[in-house]
């Protein structure tokens, strides 16, 4: 990377080290401190009070806003030094008091986060989590270990999520919602422990999803969440019926996928995928 002094803009009292790999137009505010084995996109501005340790790449034109800590040491008792990762993608809005911490060697040894997302003041993401595209995590929303968020996933204020706990793409956690299971592409969820409340029908239409495809997944979630026959047997009968529909097969795979926990489910007299 190009680390010529006058391509960068250094505030006099941020501390640097000299191992910290900075990109062209990189802006360091007030404060800030940066360790050896940081590195730092083009065009990133990390604003003011913000400290990023650790093996932490974080992309081009990310903006860290005051407070933030980044690719410190996991909250893990097994972690014992391993050199880890924190590996942040581009264009990303990082506010006030978020923490993301390195992975550990037992969980893959990197946490990854995508690009184009937003997370809000408070939030955590904790080690080993991979985070894909365009996810929003709204105020003090807590990731626990191992949580995988799909792409365009948005949750809510003062969530929590268990570790290990997989999100799908397009899914909605209302806020205050306790998430100890998996969620289902395309589905709205709440509540503790949250149950699912049909799908997330206002993000599916701010996103582009035509009447045809929301009335697809509608049948679908309806059939899939049925009181017929087993879950088995209702996912080969869903997936016969929508074999050449994308986002319905999205949730055949998401569901048939290897996990350790089970799929949260709607709340009695929830199952007609007519709620969002």
């Amino acid at each position: 990377m190009d680390t010529t002094p006058q391509l960068t803009r250094i505030h006099p009292t941020a501390l640097i080290d000299p191992g910290a790999e900075l990109a062209r137009d990189v802006e360091i505010g007030p404060y800030c401190v940066i360790g050896a084995n940081v590195e730092l996109g083009e065009g990133v501005r990390v604003l003011s009070h913000v400290v990023i340790d650790g093996h932490t790449s974080i992309g081009a034109h990310t903006i860290v806003h005051p407070f933030a800590s980044l690719g410190h040491t996991p909250q893990h008792l097994s972690y014992k030094g391993e050199p880890t990762k924190l590996v942040i993608g581009t264009n990303n809005v990082i506010r006030e008091h978020v923490t993301m911490h390195i992975g550990t060697a037992q969980g893959g040894g990197v946490t990854r986060v995508g690009s184009h997302s937003f997370f809000m003041a408070g939030c955590h993401v904790a080690h080993d989590c991979v985070l894909e595209d365009h996810v929003i995590l709204t105020n003090n929303v807590a990731l626990g270990g191992h949580v995988h968020v799909g792409e365009y996933a948005n949750i809510g204020g003062l969530s929590g999520v268990h570790q290990y706990v997989r999100i799908g793409k397009h899914a909605m956690i209302g806020g205050v919602s306790g998430v100890d299971k998996d969620v289902i592409p395309y589905a709205l969820v709440m509540g503790n422990r949250a149950r699912m409340n049909g799908l997330n029908i206002v993000g599916l239409r701010r996103r582009g999803f035509s009447r045809e495809d929301i009335r697809s997944l509608r049948t679908a979630y309806g059939l899939l969440f049925s009181q017929g026959g087993t879950m088995a047997e209702r996912l080969n009968e869903v997936a016969d019926l929508f074999s050449t529909h994308t986002g319905v097969m999205d949730i055949i795979n998401f569901i048939r996928e290897e996990s350790s926990r089970s799929i949260c489910t709607p709340a009695a007299g929830n199952g007609n995928g007519h709620s969002g």
